[in-house]
């Protein structure tokens, strides 16, 4: 049995959001270049390069990039953040299949089954951010916002290590789904809460509030929000996974390159088109 299933969750992260926005300068300062040195962060790629740059530790986290430090592909769709693919692959109906931390459907994924149905036979890719990764989540291709739901749930890891672990792992943990219409059809992109992410935000609405209890939060906008491929769309405060769900395409298919641990960059090919000739237009 995991280790997981007995970790004060909320707790730990309540702490790690208390500590992670200190604004003492030495104490702040010692914290990131301690965590820059441990994780051997790239300050070269970074749009401010020094430690005093950052109000806070929370600050250098989510910290921007410099221009162009993430080529958007001009494949039809990219990665949303840095990471690792955890899992990859076409959905079995609504299952997920031969996916490790996915033995679960998107119904229990997303909790709408009505909107699960557009989804089958559909595709899906995880990325995983590790601590030491770019945390700014962005879009995978043109989009326009169309309702979000706000699953309450577990905090559990969501390492990799971790999702072999708990099999159900993704349909456990809070989630922030993002229900967008793209010109590939319906996409979704989901922001996976895990112990220590302190909170998630999006450009639309700024950090998001956990639902009071087991509420599941259902929004509809009705209001113009789209966001084009490789916009900024959210971050997570501290590590997390992202998930992109695509309806069943004729014309994309999944980046065949991409298999579980294969290391990825915002902006690099998740889906190309189904051959050549369509991918050379």
């Amino acid at each position: 049995m995991s280790i997981q299933y007995f970790l004060p969750q909320r707790l730990s992260s309540w702490c790690i959001r208390k500590l992670t926005r200190i604004r003492t300068v030495w104490f702040k300062n010692l914290f990131i270049r301690v965590f820059s040195k441990l994780y051997a962060i790239n300050w070269a790629e970074s749009k401010y390069r020094s430690p005093d740059d950052f109000k806070t530790f929370n600050e250098f986290f989510t910290r921007q990039l410099e221009s162009g430090a993430r080529p958007v592909a001009e494949s039809p769709l990219v990665s949303p953040a840095d990471g690792k693919i955890a899992a990859c692959g076409q959905l079995e109906n609504t299952r997920f299949v031969k996916a490790k931390g996915h033995d679960f459907t998107v119904e229990s994924l997303i909790a709408d089954p009505e909107l699960a149905k557009d989804f089958s036979d559909g595709s899906f890719a995880t990325v995983y951010l590790s601590p030491a990764d770019y945390h700014r989540v962005h879009m995978p291709v043109k989009g326009k916002l169309l309702r979000t739901i706000h699953v309450p749930g577990k905090l559990y890891s969501v390492s990799l290590k971790t999702a072999a672990q708990i099999p159900t792992l993704f349909a456990e943990n809070e989630r922030y789904v993002c229900v967008f219409e793209t010109e590939y059809g319906k996409m979704i992109l989901i922001l996976v809460g895990a112990i220590n992410v302190s909170s998630i935000a999006t450009v639309w609405g700024g950090d998001v509030t956990p639902p009071y209890g087991r509420v599941i939060d259902y929004q509809i906008y009705d209001r113009d929000i789209e966001l084009d491929k490789g916009a900024e769309m959210g971050r997570f405060n501290m590590g997390s996974t992202a998930i992109v769900l695509l309806e069943k395409n004729d014309s994309v298919v999944l980046n065949d390159l991409l298999k579980e641990g294969t290391a990825i960059k915002m902006g690099e090919t998740l889906y190309k088109f189904c051959n050549l000739e369509t991918e050379s237009l």
